[in-house]
């Protein structure tokens, strides 16, 4: 259902994205500071609607879909207004580009798998990779506007590159594992998708990636 709080709190994620957006074309150093409240919020969630899932048993084939979509769109729209504003630039767009370019790669692969009845689990690199990723757009979005003790921006970019790393290494991994699904040769009968007993047979775990069911 939609309505249990982990569902919720997760399309809070999606919501708030129109709000993080408008808060960088707020004047003066309050920009920074209302987008750094709205993600790091955003990013609450992240955590607390997975753990109140597994607490109140209400795990949901909607929440499992909703979660990494949620993820992916918030950390997406944060990174582009980043590079929009010029606080992501020069090589370290590099780095966002990679990062972009893994997330669709991924969704690519999951959506092919998932019609192959096969899951894909996702590693502790990865979610490694996603915590890297949101403290990197955390300390971006504070900027110039932290105290320059802090050196915000010089960690967020450090961050940023680090994550841009782990996302290689994880986005090579789900592609490893998913060819060799898509290599196998079907017998004919299965071919078609939804068809005969492959219709019937369980969601099989694509091999080579480690780790719990949740965020790539």
């Amino acid at each position: 259902m939609i309505t249990t709080i982990p569902n919720l709190l997760t399309l809070s994620r999606i919501l708030v994205i129109p709000a993080l957006i408008g808060a960088f074309y707020l004047p003066g150093a309050g920009a920074n500071w209302v987008a750094l409240i709205l993600f790091v919020a955003a990013g609450c969630t992240d955590f607390l609607d997975g753990w109140l899932a597994r607490r109140r048993g209400e795990m949901t084939k909607l929440g499992r879909f909703l979660d990494p979509v949620a993820d992916k769109l918030l950390i997406a729209a944060a990174i582009l207004m980043l590079v929009a504003f010029k606080r992501i630039d020069g090589l370290s767009v590099l780095a966002a580009v990679v990062i972009l370019c893994r997330e669709i790669l991924v969704a690519g692969l999951r959506e092919f798998l998932a019609e192959l009845n096969v899951a894909v689990p996702v590693s502790r690199l990865a979610k490694w990779k996603t915590t890297v990723q949101i403290v990197a757009i955390a300390f971006l979005l504070a900027g110039n506007a932290a105290a320059p003790s802090l050196h915000a921006e010089g960690i967020g970019l450090i961050c940023l590159w680090v994550a841009a790393i782990l996302t290689l290494y994880t986005g090579y991994d789900y592609l490893r594992a998913g060819l060799q699904h898509m290599t196998e040769e079907a017998p004919a009968g299965n071919r078609a998708a939804g068809s005969g007993e492959a219709a019937r047979e369980p969601a099989r775990p694509a091999g080579g990636i480690g780790g719990i069911g949740g965020k790539g």
